[in-house]
């Protein structure tokens, strides 16, 4: 935990905190801090900046903090991603939210079980718990929206080309001719398809939507390493 990420819940006053949950047990174990240190905190979709311990022990953790840091840049990327098999979800949505990507939208394809739709890794809370960590590992505070298309043909053919309009539009995809641009700077809408890849219509109807195929070479990769390996190429 690099950042104690902050909720308007916390506040007790305009400049103070109380934290009784695993951020406390975090400053007590972790950090081993002790009252009048300095943390690194920021609030949820706001300001980073620094806490002091005012008043610390095993109940709670009360903390004077001066937010006055904007967080970092965000990746200009809609990332479009087929989902995961749920033991993998949770890792990716980590990596995902450290990488800086504020709008990921998780969809179904063919090579999809549908059985995947139906883990308990999709409630709200398991999400948001796995992009804090996230933003915690990245000293970041901007929330990511997750978006969940559980359709394929509706959210290619009547939300995607909007979605990807003045975006430079990819989807990545083994043995085509070009490859992965590198370095890019302009907003991006990148589609990462199953560890089995999408199959020739999916390919059809995204390409069909604005999005080019691309590759990243000869190697098959699991998701949660094609979109590290993807993201650090194109940004």
């Amino acid at each position: 935990m690099n950042l104690i990420l902050l909720f308007d819940s916390d506040f007790i006053t305009e400049k103070q905190v109380r934290l009784t949950d695993r951020r406390l047990e975090h400053i007590l174990t972790v950090h081993r801090a002790q009252e009048g240190d300095f943390l690194t905190v920021g609030q949820v979709n706001g300001l980073c900046g620094r806490g002091q311990l005012i008043r610390l022990n095993h109940q709670e953790a009360v903390l004077e903090v001066e937010l006055n840091q904007q967080p970092p840049a965000a990746l200009p990327l809609t990332l479009i991603l087929a989902l995961p098999r749920p033991r993998m979800l949770g890792r990716t949505l980590q990596h995902i939210s450290t990488l800086g990507v504020k709008k990921l939208v998780l969809l179904h394809t063919k090579r999809v079980e549908k059985s995947y739709w139906m883990s308990p890794m999709l409630a709200e809370d398991k999400i948001q718990e796995q992009l804090i960590l996230g933003l915690e590992q990245a000293k970041d505070t901007v929330m990511p929206e997750v978006i969940l298309e559980k359709q394929f043909k509706p959210f290619v053919e009547d939300r995607l080309p909007a979605l990807c309009q003045g975006t430079l539009g990819l989807v990545a995809h083994p043995r085509v001719p070009d490859a992965c641009p590198r370095g890019i700077e302009q907003d991006t809408t990148l589609a990462i398809g199953p560890e089995g890849g999408f199959i020739p219509y999916e390919i059809e109807k995204l390409t069909e939507a604005g999005l080019k195929p691309v590759h990243m070479g000869e190697r098959i990769m699991r998701v949660e390493t094609a979109v590290t390996a993807l993201l650090a190429r194109l940004f």
